[in-house]
């Protein structure tokens, strides 16, 4: 069988879910190619011949092999400014390579005239695979491979809009020239397609299977193999581990999916029903303890929409040995310093803190279930620890007004010292979510696979006003701007931890 993780998505670490799945395949018995068409279709498209017309197309190309090897050494995260450079100089290289119809870059795909949130394009841009810039790599690449293929089957792992347009000409390479294989389609973003109620698969003719959530038992299933074992470690091996932008391996792993407090409004995880499936504290180090073995990454990145604090106390009583970071709940364990500097000795570099406001009323109002003192002794004591902070904060939701928005630009000014990275979303409504029929609501363009729809804010805190106090105000702030400045372009959260 045939696991391809397609363009573009950020090629700073190996795919997770395609890894998952060859984990459970090769343990029952099952041989499995994997192909990560991400990295390599990336490096592809750098490696094309194309017109350098002005000064900085010019020193892009002619730096292009430079810079690529500049981001797999720890030396050039010292350096903010050349970091940014090498990153613009690729993305450069990228820009010219797609020409004037698509638009690539290292973290993002888009056609100009087609959108991955409309079935009529995707189903179009499988028409039409010879068209998408990703073609010649398709074409060249994969026949080698498929036509040595036993089982006739290819998974592909679909995540993000950035992957659309490409698996959807993927789809259909593979349907014009190899018809005999059948085609299963997985991933995040095809699960978040299937779990709405309005749902009706417009893509019966292009794809054999959806799958939506975990994918193992459907593909043992569709290959006559009945689950034995409910859990295997995640297996890397093929994929091209030491060709990803980054200064080292980053190892990827899920100790759990869904989330444990699965409580907050308008929580896509919440409004699609996903449970919370933790794998063991002691089967999470056991299998960590394996792959830091046969792949010696420089980094851990717990997948997980929060890490546990049942994981978190497992890690500092058996420590994996590598630094890693990872999404975490504010807690009660996090305003423990002891505990902080216990998590910094066991590893822990950065954490991810979903805060999304700093005001206590519209924390209340979206059930996150943390107050905004606990929040603050948390900073403090992670920042005495040594443990950096990526913060995510989400404006505009139901019930913020400005003047909470601003009680939140005040709440981190207070606390930039101990905020090292902050990252800002304006809030959209969750289609599926339940409290979207508490709204007046219309359809976000023609969109029929929009996640998202519009809504008439209660309070008048629209997205436009939304936007401009977060230009003229809230970024406008030296102390935020100095934050904002520190994140990494393109890469943010996943190179983070390598400035720290």
């Amino acid at each position: 069988m045939l696991l391809i993780h397609p363009p573009i998505a950020k090629p700073c670490e190996p795919p997770a879910g395609i890894a998952r799945l060859a984990g459970v395949l090769r343990g029952h018995g099952l041989p499995c190619t994997l192909v990560d068409a991400n990295i390599e279709a990336q490096l592809f498209l750098l490696s094309l011949p194309a017109e350098a017309s002005d000064t900085w197309s010019r020193r892009a190309f002619r730096n292009l092999d430079t810079n690529l090897q500049a981001l797999r050494n720890p030396d050039l995260y010292t350096n903010h400014d050349r970091y940014q450079r090498a990153v613009a100089d690729l993305n450069r290289v990228l820009e010219l390579a797609a020409g004037k119809e698509q638009a690539v870059s290292l973290a993002n795909f888009h056609d100009l005239h087609h959108s991955p949130l409309k079935s009529s394009d995707l189903l179009l841009a499988a028409q039409r695979f010879s068209e998408n810039i990703f073609y010649p790599y398709f074409s060249g690449r994969l026949p080698g491979i498929l036509e040595n293929s036993v089982d006739k089957v290819v998974g592909i792992s679909l995540n993000y809009l950035s992957q659309a347009l490409a698996t959807f000409a993927l789809i259909g390479f593979l349907k014009k020239e190899f018809p005999e294989f059948t085609i299963v389609l997985g991933g995040g973003l095809v699960t978040s397609w299937m779990k709405n109620p309005l749902w009706s698969n417009p893509f019966a003719t292009v794809v054999d299977h959806m799958v939506s959530g975990p994918g193992e038992k459907p593909l043992l299933d569709l290959l006559g193999k009945e689950m034995v074992n409910e859990h295997e470690c995640p297996d890397y091996r093929g994929l091209p581990l030491h060709d990803y932008l980054a200064p080292g391996l980053i190892l990827p792993y899920a100790a759990s999916s869904g989330c444990y407090w699965n409580r907050c409004s308008f929580c896509p995880e919440k409004a699609e029903g996903n449970p919370y499936l933790p794998v063991p504290t002691e089967q999470v180090l056991d299998d960590i303890d394996s792959l830091v073995a046969g792949t010696r990454p420089v980094m851990l990145h717990f997948l997980d929409n929060a890490v546990s604090p049942a994981l978190m106390e497992a890690l500092v009583a058996r420590p994996v040995g590598i630094p890693w970071y990872g999404f975490a709940r504010v807690s009660s364990l996090l305003t423990d310093s002891y505990f902080c500097r216990s998590l910094k000795k066991s590893g822990c570099v950065m954490l991810k803190l979903g805060l999304e406001s700093g005001d206590q009323g519209v924390l209340d109002e979206m059930s996150k279930g943390i107050d905004v003192e606990m929040v603050s002794n948390a900073l403090a004591c992670l920042k005495e620890a040594g443990i950096a902070t990526y913060v995510y904060l989400l404006f505009g939701t139901p019930s913020e007004t400005i003047s909470q928005a601003r009680r939140t630009m005040d709440f981190v000014v207070t606390h930039h010292k101990a905020i090292t990275f902050v990252n800002l979303a304006i809030f959209s409504m969750p289609l599926c979510g339940p409290e979207a029929r508490e709204f007046a609501q219309s359809k976000f363009y023609e969109a029929d696979l929009s996640l998202y729809t519009d809504f008439v804010h209660p309070r008048g805190w629209h997205r436009k006003e939304v936007r401009r106090f977060l230009d003229q105000e809230f970024k406008r702030h030296p102390q935020i701007a100095a934050i904002i400045r520190r994140d990494p372009p393109v890469f943010t959260s996943n190179h983070a931890p390598f400035f720290v």
